[in-house]
């Protein structure tokens, strides 16, 4: 399924406000996510640096097949390629003694599966987009309290948390994800595109939940 919609059809209708339909039909689905047990006590400060690096790894898997995809010719304004977040992971594990994580960390069947997922809906512009805005939008949102609990409970260094620095600029991490949002909306999907992204944006915090039981177990 592509994003562009037929141009008349765009003309027709007023954009919907994508990004705050798909906000409040995954809230539930958000809150599931980040609650599960390991999350909630690595950010506790009930773990070690140790348990940080686990997670850290298995989420490399994840951005590495996540951004598989790459840039495309015709893509929108959302799939901005700075978002990427690979190589600071990679640099993040190095920091924590961990740059061979594919041979110490390999990845758990929670993260193949999420792997997998993304590499089958790569195609699919609108199923792609569900997990591209909520991996980045997330990772911008609590980013920054996540690298300062970590930070804080563990005393990870900033050459171990380059994950959470997007290096924005001026522009920060508020006006950006406003940014984002206006450029979701401005793909005009129509209201079938709309329930899939939803349906995609649920799979996507199932997934990532799914790895947080794992870790955990």
């Amino acid at each position: 399924m592509t994003i562009a919609p037929p141009a008349e059809a765009a003309a027709a209708t007023e954009p919907l406000d994508v990004a705050a339909l798909v906000r409040a039909a995954t809230a539930d689905d958000h809150r599931n996510a980040e609650t599960r047990g390991f999350i909630t006590r690595l950010m506790g400060g009930e773990l070690s640096l140790d348990d940080y690096t686990r997670y850290l790894a298995q989420f490399a898997w994840v951005y590495e097949a996540l951004e598989e995809r790459g840039s495309r010719e015709g893509d929108g304004e959302v799939f901005d390629p700075k978002l990427a977040r690979l190589a600071a992971i990679e640099s993040d594990l190095a920091a924590l003694g961990a740059a061979d994580w594919r041979e110490t960390h390999p990845a758990l069947p929670a993260t193949a599966a999420y792997a997998a997922h993304l590499r089958a809906v790569s195609d699919d512009d609108v199923r792609y987009l569900a997990h591209h805005y909520t991996r980045y939008l997330g990772d911008l949102s609590g980013g920054q309290a996540i690298a300062a609990l970590v930070g804080r409970h563990y005393g990870a260094t900033p050459e171990q948390l380059s994950f959470y620095d997007f290096d924005l600029g001026a522009e920060g991490p508020v006006r950006y994800k406003r940014r984002y949002r206006e450029a979701m909306n401005a793909l005009a999907l129509q209201p079938g595109q709309v329930d899939v992204l939803i349906e995609e944006a649920k799979a996507s915090f199932r997934l990532n939940g799914a790895i947080f039981e794992a870790l955990g177990a």
